[in-house]
């Protein structure tokens, strides 16, 4: 057997695969976790999770505040930037003007396996009220504006099994129009727009705002944002 196919034949490190599990779980949370919290989402012995945290908490992935409940540590935000930092540089002027143009919030959407995650995103300066949509936020590609749009740009045969006719038509749609729609599918009373962003020899991506209410009409948003993504692209060779 060949040391390539040996690898591949190893076990996964349960150890590692916990590690990232916590992570997971403090970035879903959105507030500050006890160790027995943790433990109870992973289904360990509160001993094991606070030996895998203190190995997180020694490279500065997580943290814990003064009464001891644990957060994702700074660290984590080094590591976020260097996700296709190229895209995220040249997607975060574009995301702040359509912000701050349109009173909404504004984000970059890239395609994992078959999840929409969002990579950056920026909200309005002077909104009254604008929806947060965080970076690491993660759904199904399936729903919602973004979702669509990427469905959009994918070749069929890379879809995800189990395609509902209807997402099939309105994929097809989106294909036509040049954006997606959506309203109440990730986030109740929000609506998002979306439009392709196709990058070379990158998975698909997606440029997106989210809203309740707006005196702007679909089209007119898809329009401003398709002209973030021909920027973006323009800058990044196509």
């Amino acid at each position: 057997m060949t040391a390539a196919r040996a690898a591949g034949n190893a076990p996964a490190s349960q150890t590692l695969s916990r590690g990232i599990r916590i992570l997971e779980v403090l970035a879903d949370a959105r507030e500050p976790l006890t160790i027995d919290g943790i433990a109870d989402h992973l289904g360990v012995h509160r001993s094991i999770a606070y030996r895998l945290l203190r190995t997180l908490e020694d490279h500065g992935l997580v943290g814990r505040d003064p009464s001891g409940r644990v957060a994702l540590g700074a660290r984590m935000a080094a590591l976020a930037a260097g996700v296709a930092h190229d895209l995220q540089a040249e997607a975060l002027p574009e995301l702040t003007a359509v912000a701050n143009e349109l009173g909404m919030t504004c984000f970059l959407a890239v395609l994992d396996r078959d999840e929409c995650v969002t990579l950056s995103s920026v909200e309005p300066r002077h909104a009254v009220a604008s929806v947060a949509q965080r970076p690491g936020t993660r759904h199904p590609v399936t729903v919602g504006a973004p979702g669509k749009a990427i469905l959009a740009a994918l070749p069929r045969p890379e879809w995800p099994a189990g395609i509902s006719a209807r997402l099939e038509q309105e994929a097809v749609a989106a294909a036509a129009r040049g954006f997606a729609e959506s309203s109440d599918e990730v986030i109740p009373s929000v609506r998002s727009v979306a439009v392709p962003l196709g990058l070379r020899g990158r998975e698909p991506a997606a440029i997106a705002v989210v809203y309740v209410a707006t005196d702007h009409e679909p089209p007119a948003i898809a329009a401003r944002l398709a002209a973030s993504a021909a920027s973006v692209r323009g800058a990044l060779g196509g």
